[in-house]
C-alpha cells in the first residue's frame, strides 16, 4: 500500500493546503502535503511511513508563523485533535494541540497556580514548548517538568526541562521530530485568586495589543535589558505600512495585516525594523516569529 494511503487510514491527508488558512497572520503560500492524524498513535504510526526525503513542519494553531507566499514543499503534521488535558495532584499533563488558554482555565478550576500567563498566549502547547512561551513574568519553563516527543521513525522520547535546554524564547527539540505533550508541576491556589490574575493579565493584553487585526503576536524577542517595541518605536517606524501590511499604532512590536497583506509584506517590514534598529542603536533584533525558510 502506498504510503500515502496509509496515512488517509490514520488521519486527513491532502495537498496544495493553503498555510494563509492555518495561521494567525493569515497570510502564506500552499503546503505540500497537509496531514491531521485522529490521536498520538495514528502520529506516531504515520511517522513512521512518511518518506525521509520530505520534511515536515508541525503545526498547531500557526500563532507564531511565517509562511512565505511560495509555500512550503514539505508535510505539514495538524496537532489540533491532540488536546487531552489531564490533573493529577499538582501535575498537569496537556497533548500538544491543546490552546495554552484553556489550558490555564484547566489549572484555575483545579485550583493550581503557574501557568496564569497562558490565558494570555494565543497558541497551542506544542509551539509553547518549542518556543518556551512566556508573559507577564511567566514562561513554560518556570513550572515544565518534561515534554514527550515523537521522532521520524515513531519512537516516543522524554525529554526533562534540562534536556530541552529551555531558554529566553527557546527550547532544543530534536531535528524533524514532533512534542506531542508535556507536563507541569504546579502550586496549590486559591481559585478566585488565580482567575483575578488571568483577568487582569487578559485585561492589560487587550488594551496593549492589537488583537482586532491578524498578527502573530511580538514578531521580535526583545533585547536583553531593553524592549523591541521601544527600540522600533524610536526608531520611527510605529504605523509603518507596507502593502496591506503595518507596524501596529497600538504596539511597535506587533506586525498586522489589514486583510490584503502578503507574506513579502511582512517580510518587508521585518528587515526594515531589523535594518532601522540596528543603524540608530547599534541593537540586532532577532525574530521571534518563526519564519519558515529560515528554519528549513
Amino acid at each position: 500500500m502506498p504510503w500515502q494511503a496509509s496515512l488517509q487510514s490514520l488521519g486527513e491527508l491532502s495537498q496544495h493546503e493553503s498555510m494563509a488558512a492555518h495561521t494567525t497572520l493569515a497570510v502564506g503560500g500552499a503546503a505540500t502535503w497537509y496531514f491531521k492524524p485522529q490521536d498520538k498513535k495514528y502520529l506516531c504510526q504515520a511517522l513512521a511511513l512518511i518518506p525521509t526525503s520530505i520534511t515536515i513542519l508541525p503545526l498547531g494553531r500557526g500563532s507564531n508563523l511565517l509562511v512565505p507566499e511560495h509555500g512550503f514543499d514539505g508535510m505539514v503534521v495538524d496537532l489540533g485533535l491532540l488536546n487531552s488535558i489531564q490533573v493529577f495532584n499538582h501535575t498537569l499533563t496537556a497533548e500538544a494541540g491543546s490552546r495554552m488558554s484553556k489550558i490555564a482555565q484547566t489549572a484555575a478550576n483545579a485550583g493550581l497556580s503557574g501557568l496564569e500567563f497562558m490565558a494570555t498566549v494565543p497558541g497551542d502547547l506544542g509551539g509553547g514548548i518549542a518556543m518556551n512561551a512566556g508573559a507577564f513574568g511567566q514562561q513554560v519553563s518556570d513550572t515544565c517538568l518534561h515534554a514527550t516527543i515523537v521522532h521520524r521513525n515513531g519512537r516516543e522520547e522524554i525529554l526533562n526541562k534540562q534536556q530541552l535546554q529551555m531558554r529566553y524564547r527557546h527550547s532544543q527539540i530534536p531535528k524533524q521530530s514532533i512534542i506531542t505533550s508535556a507536563s507541569f508541576e504546579l502550586q496549590t491556589g486559591e481559585q478566585q485568586e488565580i482567575r483575578d490574575a488571568m483577568r487582569d493579565m487578559r485585561q492589560k493584553r487587550s488594551q496593549t495589543q492589537p488583537l482586532a487585526l491578524a498578527n502573530c503576536g511580538s514578531v521580535f524577542k526583545n533585547p536583553e535589558g531593553d524592549y523591541a517595541a521601544r527600540l522600533i518605536e524610536a526608531s520611527g517606524l510605529k504605523g509603518k505600512v507596507i502593502g496591506g501590511a503595518q507596524i501596529s499604532e497600538v504596539h511597535a512590536n506587533f506586525i498586522v495585516n489589514h486583510g490584503n497583506a502578503c507574506s513579502d509584506d511582512i517580510t518587508a517590514l521585518i528587515q526594515l525594523a531589523q535594518q532601522s534598529v540596528f543603524e540608530k542603536f547599534a541593537v540586532k533584533l532577532e525574530t521571534e516569529v518563526r519564519i519558515l525558510e529560515a528554519m528549513q
